[in-house]
């Protein structure tokens, strides 16, 4: 059977077996083979094939990396472990923030910290898209059960729909920015993702514990790693049903 996903990968990207093997020192003829019998490559190739197509190891070649190894691999993502997200440094966020090249994606129930900490976020935001990069703002629809479930638990009624309707108001900001989405959710979240690039923010939620006092991952993606891809999907499929504005109100 051919790698299909290899040969669209290639096609993709604008390359042919010729480019990549004169990028990689081989044999064009090798890597026609890699694509039409599947044969898989060294790990040294496979790994400069993937940067160089920008897919994953175990994308285009399933079997090649083992779980043990994805394992391995996936507790070298971790960069750092904060016990609560009050200690990751500010300078982190804006290091992040400022060096993302491709794409910036907020998934949280209300998230105000980061409008609140840095006064120029909507700004850079602005400017972020305006480079190309688009912006996605994942917010809890405030009129949802789920909102008012995480308030009740933290012994504050009312009070995460209340800051969902104040981060509105800064986000309102980007409505003309080309590249930006601010969408809505209804999901119960187990982690809020903050992700720039190849890097990422997770916090953690903690039962009857606000936000700030739950634990914070700092991820940097590996190739053949699984940990940052785990969450990297659960941004997606959150994206994938949310709405463009709060149900009560396109009900209204």
């Amino acid at each position: 059977m051919p790698n299909d996903r290899l040969r669209d990968a290639i096609l993709r990207n604008g390359l042919t077996p010729v480019t990549v093997a004169e990028k990689i020192g081989v044999d064009a003829k090798t890597v026609e083979r890699w694509i039409t019998q599947d044969r898989t490559p060294y790990p040294r190739h496979r790994h400069a094939i993937a940067a160089m197509v920008r897919e994953d190891v175990p994308y285009l070649w399933p079997e090649a990396v083992t779980p043990e190894k994805a394992s391995r691999i996936g507790q070298s993502e971790l960069v750092q472990l904060y016990t609560r997200r009050s200690a990751v440094p500010y300078d982190l966020w804006r290091r992040l923030i400022e060096r993302a090249e491709k794409r910036i994606d907020v998934l949280a129930y209300a998230g105000l910290f980061l409008v609140e900490q840095d006064r120029r976020l909507i700004d850079t935001l602005r400017q972020k898209a305006v480079d190309g990069i688009t912006v996605t703002i994942l917010l809890g629809d405030p009129n949802s059960e789920a909102i008012e479930r995480k308030s009740i638990e933290e012994g504050s009624p009312g009070v995460m729909a209340a800051k969902i309707r104040q981060v509105q108001q800064y986000y309102n900001r980007l409505d003309d920015a080309p590249g930006v989405k601010v969408r809505y959710h209804d999901t119960t979240l187990y982690n809020s993702i903050y992700r720039f690039d190849d890097e990422m923010l997770v916090n953690m939620h903690v039962l009857g514990f606000p936000a700030p006092h739950a634990p914070v991952m700092h991820l940097r993606r590996l190739n053949g790693g699984d940990l940052f891809g785990t969450y990297a999907d659960s941004f997606d499929r959150v994206l994938a049903a949310s709405t463009t504005q709060p149900r009560g109100e396109m009900a209204a």
